[in-house]
């Protein structure tokens, strides 16, 4: 069979990943008289060109931006199927988590089962995945096409959305938390080849807005997965729980279809490390050579870090702190939820189609003013919010330069690689948020302040940090 991506047929199509692949993604021949990406690459990427193949050649910044008969799509269209894409995922994983969390708590249990360890254990179902197998997702997102492995991974979702459903049907809470790893394998196996899209639609200078709405677009399904879970709850009906389970998946699945942009030629030399730990310290090594990456690599997984810390501390300051409701509780998550989104969104607008480092400074000391104002006045439910929602938004404003940062590195097809380093750097972030959590609260016997002084101090030393070793930040001088 012909490779879509060279023209020429290669020894790889025999490869069963790459068979499966155009099983699932359902390629067809973009038709005669249309280059390659190989044939569109400049002199710098590929090489000398012929004068016979120069002659019908379309300029690759032309292609990346524009549309052609054949190889894809206008860029808003791109725009709308890839964050759509993102969202309906994203959507679907919180979904399935919460349920779990707040409907099998009703099954008949193990008795070795609480409430408490059914929701560690479906907590690390989602992260596990992307401690293993990051390395080989990164692989992935290097030797095969971004777009065909987005339709592989969505295509699979359905079949996972069929034993959750079965779960529920039975309630078979095993079954439900084998559901939850498996989703995890699956987000964390397309997860560098969705990042890497970005650039491939938007170019070079696309990265900051991209990143941006596409961060907010993950918050969202984030905030609507877990309403909706909850709300489902307290009006449970089965068979609604298996319509959105298998109607999001197939919409996801649908709106992968519809994103068509010419991406750089595969890249199958070379051999990385399956090993996590080898990997991770190949990738920093690889990533010092590449101008401010890791330092965008270190925001993005220092934002999730707080960002866990607060989750987790949101429900026992409100609770037991303020004495609210568990409703209200969750109005003040919301208000961080969307507080991200926002901040994500208007950092976007404002880099337009430049990465803005400054950016990152200026996150940090909006993140800062409001936790020493909850740290140092313990404010009531609606000032706390208000300061909650600020940290949010302005953490959403620190995030997407970072993101940006490492998006915006000229690395060719090495990107899925280093978002593959991305996402192992910020999960292991995240254990570390856990464990400074639970220690935080055995040392201050569950104090909720105590908490945010800790969110406080490494939000301060992150700005110490930045403004020390990068102060080109702050002056609005670095070039990336």
């Amino acid at each position: 069979m012909p490779d879509p991506v060279r023209g020429a047929v290669s020894k790889r199509e025999t490869n069963g990943i790459d068979t499966l692949l155009r099983i699932a993604t359902g390629w067809q021949p973009s038709g005669v008289g249309v280059p390659s990406p190989m044939e569109a690459m400049p002199d710098p990427v590929r090489g000398a060109v012929s004068k016979e193949r120069k002659k019908n050649v379309i300029p690759f910044p032309y292609i990346c931006f524009q549309s052609t008969p054949h190889t894809m799509h206008p860029v808003t269209k791109n725009w709308t199927a890839l964050f759509t894409t993102n969202f309906l995922g994203i959507f679907n994983d919180n979904f399935l988590k919460h349920a779990i969390v707040f409907i099998a708590v009703t099954w008949t249990l193990p008795t070795w089962l609480s409430q408490s360890q059914l929701i560690a254990v479906v907590s690390a179902a989602l992260v596990i995945p992307y401690l293993l197998l990051s390395p080989l997702a990164g692989r992935l997102a290097v030797i095969h096409s971004k777009q065909r492995i987005l339709r592989l991974f969505k295509f699979l979702e359905l079949f996972i959305m069929l034993l959750a459903s079965l779960a529920f049907m039975f309630q078979w809470v095993w079954l439900a938390v084998l559901t939850v790893l498996i989703m995890g394998f699956q987000s964390c196996l397309y997860s560098p080849a969705k990042y890497g899209l970005i650039r491939d639609v938007g170019g070079p200078k696309g990265v900051s807005f991209g990143s941006g709405v596409f961060e907010t677009m993950a918050f969202l399904g984030i905030l609507t997965g877990t309403v909706a879970a909850s709300w489902l709850s307290d009006h449970y009906r089965m068979s609604i729980a298996i319509a959105v389970f298998l109607l999001v998946a197939l919409a996801g699945y649908m709106s992968a279809r519809q994103l068509k942009v010419v991406e750089l030629p595969e890249d199958t030399t070379g051999q990385g490390s399956s090993n996590p730990i080898t990997f991770a310290v190949q990738s920093y090594r690889y990533a010092t050579h590449h101008r401010y990456v890791n330092s965008g690599v270190l925001g993005a997984s220092v934002f999730w870090l707080l960002g866990g810390l607060v989750q987790m501390n949101l429900v026992i300051h409100c609770v037991n702190t303020l004495g609210t409701t568990n409703t209200t509780a969750g109005l003040v998550m919301a208000s961080a939820a969307i507080g991200i989104a926002l901040g994500c969104t208007v950092a976007g607008f404002i880099a337009g189609k430049e990465v803005k480092p400054q950016l990152i400074p200026i996150g940090l000391v909006g993140m800062i003013i409001p936790l020493v104002i909850i740290v140092a006045f313990n404010p009531p439910v609606i000032p706390c919010t208000l300061m909650i929602f600020m940290l949010a938004f302005m953490g959403g404003i620190f995030e997407v330069p970072c993101l940006a940062i490492v998006q915006r590195a000229d690395i060719g097809r090495e990107l899925g690689n280093m978002i593959a380093y991305l996402n192992f750097i910020t999960f292991l972030f995240v254990l570390l948020g856990t464990g400074l959590f639970s220690l935080t609260m055995a040392l201050t016997h569950d104090s909720s302040l105590a908490v945010f002084g800790v969110i406080l101090a490494i939000s301060v030393f992150m700005l110490l940090f930045y403004l020390i070793k990068y102060p080109e930040f702050l002056k609005g001088k670095a070039t990336v």
